[in-house]
């Protein structure tokens, strides 16, 4: 149990040093997420970095959807004792403020993709309900902890030839900070699932971070194959400007539209009460879809998954060619959308709206792991 700089801060929670985590689940992870927009259908930008204890590894990756292709910068690295080290290779993180500011960076590099940002919190971080499933056997699944929180950008980012001044006045997005257990690194055998995943299967996600001028709306719910809630976030944050507080909104309801012959939202309708019990309607347009199959590991692939051991420091680019459906399709299913959000209220706002639907999933008539809208 190697010293590093982390352990002397005030803030161990167990008898070990920071570099041994409180499980020896193979599956423990603690991770950013940061996404990038200017409030329109132009660029969407995504990059993560994660470490995983007991894997002994740590990665990173930089995407951007711009046109009709996506590129990506991702590295891994050993993760050596010192946890407190955000960095690998080329991108890292820097934490300026607790909970306000956070610095992420791209060093230039010899695909053309580098950034050097800062996000400005302008909202209170929002530590959302535990996310706790179990396999049917017994074993834990998933149990995992977040916060998120919204604010602007500034700095700059070069991709595709193109070097973009980053704003604070039209530039926003989303950041969250999760850790805990969920599936991760190479593929384990499967064992006993076998027999339970021949029942059926089916999960919904949907987490949606509406950014105003105002504030924040958050809704996040998660759902089994029936439509039965198993996780539900619905408040309202106002800015920091404000001094308020947060409060409590209705259960939302989703009404999704999607793309024919696929699972990708053409458009969702929300109606959800707000603090003061009025009804409040939502209509979500999609502007953009950044593919988080193609190349950062989120989707396992045979060549690269969060978590996977690559060798002590490996660096890659690749752009991916998203111009037709037949393209898209192999990057299903987790969508990372963002989308403009208008209220019955008047008010117009931008965010996330990630979603994913595997497997079964009633309610929306997808009685076959593999049915699509028709």
């Amino acid at each position: 149990m190697p010293l590093s700089p982390m352990d002397e801060y005030l803030a161990h929670q167990t008898t070990d040093t920071f570099d041994r985590v409180f499980t020896s689940d193979r599956n423990f992870y603690d991770r950013y997420y940061f996404n990038m927009h200017a409030c329109s259908d132009e660029i969407f930008l995504i990059t993560s970095m994660g470490q995983y204890p007991n894997l002994g590894t740590s990665d990173a990756f930089v995407t951007v959807s711009v046109g009709e292709q996506q590129y990506i910068v991702r590295a891994s690295k050993e993760l050596d004792g010192d946890r407190s080290r955000t960095d690998v290779g080329p991108l890292g993180v820097e934490i300026i403020e607790g909970l306000r500011k956070m610095r992420v960076w791209c060093e230039p590099n010899e695909w053309g993709l580098s950034m050097d940002l800062v996000f400005d919190g302008t909202v209170d971080c929002i530590e959302e309900p535990k996310t706790v499933q179990r396999f049917p056997h017994g074993r834990m699944q998933m149990e995992t902890s977040r916060y998120s929180q919204v604010g602007t950008w500034s700095g700059t980012l070069e991709v595709a030839g193109k070097r973009y001044e980053v704003t604070p006045d039209r530039w926003q997005g989303v950041r969250d900070h999760s850790w805990g257990i969920r599936g991760i690194g190479e593929p384990e055998p499967p064992g006993i699932r076998v027999k339970h995943a021949a029942g059926g299967f089916g999960f919904f996600h949907t987490w949606m971070p509406i950014q105003t001028p105002d504030g924040l709306v958050k809704l996040f719910a998660e759902e089994d194959q029936h439509g039965d809630r198993m996780v539900e976030e619905s408040v309202w944050i106002p800015s920091l400007a404000s001094g308020a507080e947060p409060e409590e909104m209705g259960s939302p309801n989703f009404q999704f539209r999607y793309q024919s012959g696929t699972r990708e939202i053409e458009g969702v309708t929300i109606e959800v009460e707000d603090p003061a019990g009025k009804p409040l309607t939502i209509e979500a347009t999609p502007l953009r879809t950044l593919y988080l199959a193609a190349g950062s590991g989120y989707i396992p692939q045979p060549d690269w998954a969060l978590g996977a051991y690559q060798g002590e420091l490996v660096v890659q680019g690749l752009d991916y060619d998203l111009s037709t459906p037949e393209q898209r399709a192999k990057y299903a299913p987790l969508y990372e959308t963002l989308a403009r959000y208008e209220f019955s209220t008047g008010e117009v706002g931008y965010g996330l709206l990630e979603n994913i639907c595997v497997g079964t999933y009633h309610p929306h008539g997808f009685s076959e792991p593999d049915a699509v809208a028709p």
